[in-house]
């Protein structure tokens, strides 16, 4: 990478083909809101490892963070018939996210009102919700329909037996909840991913992958594995020769929302001597995320950039698999990696390609471990019926990401990033020095999450 770094808004950028520059070489006209560059210098500060590692930062975060904040519970096609529900959990609580009627989604708190037992233990369908441990049974709606041995309960009759509730909204196909009943609405915390978008219809999306496993970390250190590319050189140096990790953008809009963009199909600014040839090459091999995964019988055409030639690739293969007239789609939308999170812990990727969502939630009330959820949603062919979202493969702790055939080539990647994710949670435990140091500008989003936590934590 070049020595002569330049200065841009209090924040060092390495000199070389930016994102907006490579935006300069679209064929078709950008959408305005990959023209968008907003990251704020938001300070140098070291940040205490406590955050990450000791019990009572947890125990605030279950106090003051996770009861305020939309958080992605399911996708709505995981509970597509009246009486599906799924069973969401964070720390201590507990949601019952059920389908009461074709157009409506209600999230009920998973405990009976008779002695506090937990009424599902698992995702399912049901006709109503019986406690059982005693029977105390409610219907979808969470009306009260009785218990046994009613003549025992008459100082019933008296009480607000209806099951609580917690707020409920959807975006994108995905069902969010919210404990705090005087919340903002979904779409106004959410802003501006709703219009950025606007051109790729997340719900009329099916989830074609869903793995999930217990990472041995906290869930901040899981999140932002995802939330910076300058990783790449050391922990993912194979893919360098098609990926601008040195490069890339990163975005803050707000509190919530943040975004970053790596170029594709352009060589790491860490090597030199790259031909167009290894770039087309490793990036159809090795990215997981292309429309092909095999570079064999394909030809760069002489004075044909790689990065072109796999985004009109993509073009092609693409609008054959939906059916969808792709013309004014964008290179960066047919194979650069642009990654949204919505604060805390939701991340989803826009474009073209297959849409991959990340979400790390505590594992239970355990503050070192965490549940990795990894989905891939995908178009179907246009005019056709939606196939049903597949169900969650559980991996064991111990197993590789590779166990789990339905991730291609993005199976090695995750076991890289879980090669770290472990390690920085121990190394943090053993360190003597007891704070984090962050870049400036690559690592800004991370910081932009612990500003938006401290919001939460000093309310």
């Amino acid at each position: 990478m070049t020595s002569n770094p330049k200065q841009q808004g209090g924040t060092v950028r390495c000199e070389g083909t930016s994102f907006q520059d490579l935006l300069d070489f679209e064929e078709v006209d950008v959408p305005a809101y990959l023209r968008e560059n907003t990251c704020e210098y938001m300070g140098d500060e070291d940040i205490d490892m406590a955050r990450w590692i000791a019990r009572e930062f947890h125990d605030k975060e279950a106090e003051k963070l996770w009861p305020k904040v939309w958080q992605m519970a399911c996708r709505a096609d995981d509970i597509p018939e009246v009486g599906d529900h799924h069973v969401y959990e964070v720390v201590n609580q507990s949601v019952i996210v059920t389908r009461t009627s074709e157009n409506t989604i209600k999230g009920f708190i998973n405990s009976c009102l008779h002695r506090g037992r937990i009424l599902r233990d698992e995702d399912g369908h049901v006709k109503e919700f019986k406690c059982p441990f005693h029977g105390a049974t409610w219907s979808l709606d969470g009306e009260f329909q009785g218990i046994p041995c009613q003549w025992d309960f008459k100082h019933f009759d008296d009480k607000d037996m209806k099951l609580p509730q917690v707020k409920v909204d959807t975006w994108g196909g995905f069902v969010f909840i919210n404990f705090d009943e005087n919340a903002i609405s979904l779409e106004e915390y959410l802003a501006p991913m709703p219009d950025h978008f606007s051109r790729f219809p997340l719900h009329d999306y099916y989830k074609a992958v869903h793995v999930q496993r217990e990472i041995q970390c906290n869930w901040k250190v899981g999140t932002e594995a995802f939330m910076e590319s300058f990783h790449t050189v050391a922990t993912h140096r194979e893919i360098l020769t098609f990926t601008g990790d040195a490069n890339s953008q990163y975005d803050t809009f707000g509190e919530n929302i943040s975004r970053s963009v790596t170029p594709m199909g352009t060589p790491s600014p860490h090597l030199s001597g790259v031909s167009e040839e290894d770039v087309m090459r490793d990036i159809l091999e090795l990215s997981g995320r292309m429309a092909l995964s095999s570079s064999e019988g394909q030809l760069l055409p002489d004075g044909v950039t790689a990065r072109k030639y796999v985004a009109e690739t993509n073009r092609k293969l693409y609008e054959e698999a939906s059916g969808e007239d792709l013309s004014d789609a964008t290179m960066a939308e047919l194979e650069d990696a642009i990654l949204y999170s919505a604060f805390p812990n939701f991340q989803v990727w826009i474009g073209y390609h297959g849409n991959i969502v990340y979400r790390f939630i505590p594992n239970g009330d355990n503050h070192d471990s965490c549940l990795f959820d990894v989905m891939i949603l995908l178009r179907y062919p246009k005019g056709t019926e939606k196939p049903p979202s597949v169900s969650v493969n559980k991996l064991a702790p111990d197993q590789s990401f590779t166990v789990a055939e339905e991730l291609g080539a993005l199976g090695p990647v995750f076991d890289q990033d879980d090669g770290n994710m472990p390690a920085v949670q121990k190394g943090m435990m053993a360190s003597k020095k007891g704070r984090v140091s962050l870049a400036s500008y690559q690592e800004s989003r991370i910081r932009h999450l612990h500003q938006t936590i401290d919001k939460y934590l000093n309310a």
